[in-house]
């Protein structure tokens, strides 16, 4: 297993409980990928993947599996509508959808697999080769190598072809669609910001914004259960080369939407995914985010059958969702699963003398 992000981490914690032996390789000194969960005084806060969406089953059931705390987005009051003046307060809040929230970020759900996992999860392991021979694959690490009969590739499908050599190459066209694939949140920078209580629920207001000239396109409240520990949290999209937002310019931002109470935030924190070099690739990828997710040829395991996609980018469910990881590692899995049911079978025929 490549990548110890959600994707990865329920990869393997599903192949273990089918019998099957497994290793999760994760490059970072945590576990989780895009779930990161920043802890500050106040609480956690999410810089990755924030919500889950009616519908999404299995991320409903790893939560009730793990025993996650979860809670309601806030969605009452008004949302604003940021332009060149200022904000303007709308009447509700068309901005804000029915979403569930992890009380204690989403790494929660990432930890969880991992303490289950124990020692079957290595970190600061960084992959940079994988070789086949015959029905086994050498995976050369940071670390030293780990020998295996198939490869889970949970990263992004661009960053996995831009930092790791295959051996032989990875088919072509497969290549060529992997490297076309870009990075879910891989042009985004997210902030979070941080009161020392939600001001702006004791305006009538959601916590929604919605901003045209920036630099946080999008705003939501990000507070706990019941507003407590407070805070915001937006995205800007980023050109390659633009700056990361600063600190002073965002909450400029903020003083200008929802007046001065915005002015004193007790943490500004900003993640830019561009720059996260376990997660986007030396060279970004630009175009359209959604027109190679889930395509076809990522559903198809290639080298004889045994690597394998699990990443969100190659779901075809909820790609870019927390989902679209769980139902790309559901799909891994039950490959390598019908492979070895008929591996056995065969072994067993052998043993048995049966030819038919």
């Amino acid at each position: 297993m490549i990548g110890g992000g959600i994707g990865g981490l329920a990869a393997a914690a599903e192949l273990v409980r089918h019998g099957l032996a497994c290793r999760v390789l994760e490059s970072q000194d945590r576990v989780g990928g895009r779930l990161l969960s920043h802890a500050s005084a106040a609480g956690r806060f999410d810089l990755g993947a924030t919500w889950y969406w009616p519908g999404e089953t299995r991320v409903a059931a790893l939560v009730e599996n793990l025993q996650v705390a979860t809670h309601l987005q806030h969605r009452s009051g008004d949302a604003m509508y940021h332009a060149a003046g200022g904000g303007r307060r709308m009447e509700g809040n068309p901005i804000d959808v029915a979403s569930g929230r992890f009380s204690y970020g989403a790494s929660s759900l990432a930890e969880g697999l991992a303490n289950r996992l124990g020692g079957d999860v290595s970190l600061g392991t960084r992959v940079h080769r994988i070789e086949q021979s015959g029905t086994d694959f050498t995976v050369s690490h940071s670390a030293g190598t780990v020998s295996a009969p198939h490869v889970i590739l949970a990263l992004p499908p661009s960053l996995a072809v831009q930092t790791i050599e295959f051996k032989p190459a990875m088919p072509d066209d497969v290549r060529a669609l992997a490297a076309a694939t870009p990075v879910w949140m891989g042009t985004v920078a997210k902030a979070v910001i941080v009161y020392a209580a939600a001001f702006w629920r004791h305006q009538g207001l959601a916590g929604a914004a919605i901003s045209h000239i920036g630099p946080l396109r999008e705003l939501h409240d990000m507070s706990g259960p019941d507003g407590v520990p407070a805070a915001l949290f937006g995205f800007a999209p980023l050109a390659p080369g633009e700056p990361t937002p600063s600190e002073r310019d965002i909450v400029d931002q903020l003083v200008d939407i929802f007046g001065p109470d915005a002015a004193t935030p007790l943490e500004v924190v900003v993640k830019d995914w561009r720059h996260d070099i376990n997660t986007v690739p030396p060279l970004p990828v630009t175009g359209l985010p959604m027109e190679t997710y889930g395509h076809p040829r990522f559903q198809q395991p290639f080298a004889d059958g045994r690597i394998h996609w699990a990443s969100t980018e190659t779901a075809l469910s909820a790609p870019g969702h927390i989902e679209g990881a769980l139902a790309a590692a559901e799909r891994a899995v039950r490959a390598i699963t019908i492979q070895a049911a008929s591996s056995s079978a065969a072994t067993a025929q052998f043993h048995r003398g049966d030819t038919r």
